[in-house]
C-alpha cells in the first residue's frame, strides 16, 4: 500500500537564484497526524501548494497516494489560513458546507440528493449540526473554523490538511478545534501547518520543520532541536509529556 505522501528530492523556486523549498524528502504513512511549522519566508505555504498540485516542482515528485497530486485532489480536504467574506451575506452554515461538493453541481446549479445529507453528516461531525440554518457570519471564531472542516470533509477524504485552523481564535475555540482533529486523525491522515507548537506537540505524531529544507522531528526532539538553533529557542521541555 502506497504511503499518504511521499516526496522525494524535491526543489522549488520562483527566481532560480532563490532556492525557496531545496532536496525535500518526505515520507508519511497513512493516518499519522502531521504538524508542520517554520519561520515566515521558510517555504511552509509553497510547501503546502505543491502538496496540492497547485505549483509544480523544478525538481523531484510529489505523490499522493501513488499519484500525482492533481489526479488525487479526490482524496483531499484543505481548510485554508482564512477567507474573507460579508458578514451580512445570507448564506447558511449548511450551504457554506454543501460548497465543499461544488464539482458534483449539475448543468443546471443543482446538487445532486444526496450532498444535502452528507453536508448534515458533515455539521454533525464537527459538532455543528443545530447551526445548520444560522447565518454563517453569526457564528464565532472557532465555530467558523469547524464549519471550514466540516466543507472540507463533506465527501470523506482521505486526508485533510488546513493551514493554521486556530489563527485568531480564543483559547477555547482553539482546544476545541484541536479536539476536533485527534478524533478526525481515527479515520484520516491530517497535515496542520501551525505557529503554536505548545499546544499541539503532544497531539500530532511527527513534526516537519519547514526552512528550505524540511527536517522531520519526533515530538520529544522540538527541545533539543530548537536548543540547537534550527529554529528559536526551546519550546518545550520533557516535562511537558509528564503531565
Amino acid at each position: 500500500m502506497p504511503n499518504a505522501l511521499t516526496i522525494e528530492n524535491l526543489s522549488f523556486f520562483y527566481d532560480p537564484s532563490l532556492l525557496i523549498l531545496e532536496e525535500v524528502n518526505v515520507k508519511i504513512s497513512l493516518g499519522e497526524f502531521i504538524g508542520i511549522f517554520g519561520p515566515n519566508g521558510g517555504g511552509k505555504t509553497t510547501l503546502l501548494k505543491l502538496i496540492l498540485g497547485l505549483l509544480e516542482p523544478r525538481k523531484g515528485s510529489v505523490r499522493l497516494f501513488g499519484l500525482p497530486p492533481e489526479d488525487a485532489r479526490h482524496c483531499i480536504g484543505y481548510v485554508p489560513q482564512a477567507i474573507r467574506f460579508d458578514k451580512d451575506f445570507p448564506i447558511s452554515v449548511l450551504e457554506v458546507v454543501m460548497m465543499g461538493a461544488l464539482q458534483r453541481l449539475n448543468w443546471l446549479g443543482r446538487y445532486p440528493s444526496d450532498v444535502k445529507i452528507h453536508a448534515k453528516q458533515a455539521l454533525e461531525r464537527v459538532g455543528l449540526s443545530h447551526k445548520e440554518k444560522a447565518s454563517f457570519g453569526t457564528l464565532s471564531g472557532g465555530q467558523m473554523q469547524r464549519a471550514l472542516i466540516a466543507r472540507a470533509i463533506i465527501d470523506t477524504p482521505q486526508m485533510l490538511i488546513l493551514d493554521e485552523p486556530t489563527a485568531s481564535i480564543d483559547a477555547e475555540g482553539e482546544l476545541s478545534i484541536h479536539k476536533l482533529l485527534v478524533e478526525l486523525n481515527q479515520t484520516m491522515t491530517i497535515l496542520m501547518v501551525t505557529h503554536d507548537l505548545q499546544t499541539i506537540v503532544d497531539k500530532v505524531g511527527r513534526l516537519l520543520c519547514v526552512q528550505r529544507k524540511v527536517t522531520p522531528l519526533k515530538t520529544q526532539e522540538v527541545c533539543e532541536h530548537f536548543a540547537l538553533g534550527l529554529y528559536h529557542t526551546p519550546l518545550t521541555s520533557k516535562h511537558h509529556f509528564l503531565l
